[in-house]
């Protein structure tokens, strides 16, 4: 049976059993006290026990396995195996993530950490491994066509941690993970941690982890009128017009500051390039940027130098900006506790704050999980219209003129609007210039209407929230292009069944290298010689180019847009 963690602190890190060393860096990387996961599973994972967890996204699950393998590690001397651990994670953003926070913890015990992930060349991982390493931290993919190349050897493998299970399996990572879990040692001591533990997480747990410690951290209570100064607003757009919407609704909210959070790290590269393209002040922040970056980052949002940053949940941690004015979910969070640690972040101090989610039709049903988890209600509006986006630069020109009508010093201006009522009306002269203004400060950008997102339709209840409507590996015919989901083109990758491809390899290949969502994965169609599979518009050149360099089931495959579609 699950216990939940206490609610109550007092006990620091030493009294968990953790050596002088340790304690002394967490106190210099400024760590108080352990979090309630830390104090629950620091203790029995010390003792070589296997955990399985319970806790969201930021609760300082890293720590709560890291700090105690670490120490393990450290005891066993200078001639301990390499490989002794192996920490499996869904995406390269969150290996690089705890890589670096582990490699924090153990670097005063000599302890040596390297992250492995599609997307990066296999030389420096082979060089890495080759020289002898104490933790690796991979995604499945990856860690599993190193294990086929026999350049990971998991015989020697004495803890294997599964962080972000439910994840891992949402990406069709399931059978990578059996596979490895199969050919490690079996006397390991396994850690499972997850967001949420369903049938299929019990069932990993009950095949792979010995009578486990189970710790349950209880979701985060928001009491009722807990957030009375945010103004919750979500809208329903198609994927391919996200970055219109988003855009659209910047101009007509204007923002003193915005933090936006995308889902990748590709994502927020590629979202902060565009909108500072289109003359927003916007900067990235993600997990693969260095700490003076991340520091410039903030400091140019503090300063006022930046009027957006785009982040994701993992950098965008204990990132506390008072003038922040507003929020935006650009991908919608999974889990209701990441939600309200979003939106947290504004509507301080007396403050009210903007919070705003642009969600796609088949994510509607997560809003209702939102207004639970902050006992508040979400107005869903549509995205504003052409219309109404004229209207609004016209009233900022308004209010620009009055500010500096209200702020004088104008005796030098008069001679000319003096001159010109010689020979035109006042009222002429005076709209002139204020067209003039409005041209200067408006531009012309973004003035295509976006089409209005159609109502969800209601579908029979699925095994959990975020599964796909049509089951991966369908044996029905392509779908015609009319038949699509908005936003979304098929890809032709030259592998199919003959060459042993399953639905899972494509899905876990795509969210590997490419680093996108499983969820975000549309139909799969699977023939003898070849597979077709969908993805939204807006990412396809990233897929093509991610999966161009890598492999799929060991080989390199063909990847380019079906020229079958229109």
């Amino acid at each position: 049976m699950a216990r939940k963690t206490s609610e109550q602190g007092g006990q620091d890190f030493a009294s968990l059993g953790l050596q002088e060393k340790l304690v002394q860096t967490l106190q210099s990387l400024g760590y108080e006290e352990p979090t309630p996961i830390q104090r629950e599973a620091i203790p029995p994972l010390l003792e070589g026990k296997d955990v399985v967890g319970q806790a969201a996204t930021g609760t300082g699950k890293t720590a709560a396995f890291a700090l105690p393998l670490v120490q393990r590690l450290a005891g066993l001397g200078e001639d301990r195996p390499q490989p002794s651990v192996l920490v499996l994670v869904p995406t390269r953003e969150l290996a690089m993530q705890v890589a670096e926070a582990t490699h924090r913890y153990g670097r005063s015990l000599g302890v040596t950490v390297l992250p492995i992930y599609g997307g990066q060349a296999f030389g420096p991982q082979l060089r890495g491994l080759e020289r002898g390493v104490d933790v690796v931290v991979a995604t499945p993919g990856r860690a599993l066509d190193h294990i086929r190349r026999q350049t990971l050897q998991l015989d020697k493998i004495s803890a294997v941690v599964l962080d972000e299970a439910d994840e891992m399996l949402d990406m069709g990572f399931a059978e990578d993970l059996e596979a490895i879990l199969s050919q490690s040692p079996a006397e390991r001591q396994t850690v499972l941690f997850s967001a949420t533990l369903p049938p299929r997480i019990a069932a990993l747990a009950k095949n792979h982890v010995k009578d486990p410690v189970r710790i349950l951290v209880a979701r985060e209570a928001v009491a009722k009128g807990s957030l009375p100064r945010i103004r919750q607003t979500a809208y329903l757009v198609p994927r391919a017009y996200k970055l219109s919407a988003l855009s659209r609704v910047l101009d007509v909210e204007n923002p003193t500051s915005t933090l936006v959070f995308c889902r990748t790290r590709t994502e927020v590269d590629q979202l902060a390039e565009t909108l500072a393209a289109r003359g927003h002040r916007a900067e990235a922040l993600h997990g693969g940027m260095s700490q003076e970056q991340r520091s410039r980052v903030i400091k140019r949002l503090r300063a006022g130098a930046a009027e957006l940053v785009i982040a994701t949940d993992v950098a965008a941690r204990g990132l506390d900006i008072e003038q922040l004015t507003h929020v935006v979910n650009y991908d919608v969070p999974s889990a209701p506790e990441a939600y309200v640690h979003r939106i947290g972040r504004v509507g301080r101090a007396g403050k009210e704050g903007v919070a705003i989610t642009l969600a796609e039709p088949r994510e509607h049903r997560l809003l209702r999980n939102f207004e639970y988890a902050t006992k508040q209600k979400i107005m869903v509006e549509q995205i504003p219209t052409v219309s109404d986006l004229r209207a609004k630069r016209l009233e900022l020109t308004r209010t620009a003129l009055r500010e500096t009508l209200l702020a004088g010093n104008l005796d030098g201006f008069q001679v000319v609007v003096e001159s010109l009522a010689e020979e035109f009306d006042c009222m002429d002269v005076a709209a002139a210039a204020v067209k003039l203004v409005h041209q200067a400060n408006a531009g012309e950008n973004d003035e295509e209407e976006i089409p209005v997102a159609p109502p969800p339709r209601e579908r029979p209840p699925r095994s959990a929230p975020g599964d796909r409507a049509e089951p991966r590996g369908s044996k029905k015919g392509p779908r015609r292009q009319g038949d699509r989901m908005g936003g979304m083109t098929r890809l032709y990758i030259g592998a199919g069944r003959q060459a042993g491809i399953r639905p899972q390899d494509l899905v876990g290949a795509i969210a590997g290298e490419a680093g996108i969502s499983g969820r975000d994965v549309g139909a799969i169609d699977i023939a003898d010689r070849f597979s077709l599979v969908e993805v939204p518009e807006n990412l396809a050149g990233a897929v093509i180019q991610a999966l161009r360099g890598a492999t799929i089931k060991g080989k390199k495959v063909t990847v380019r847009r079906d020229n079958r579609e229109g």
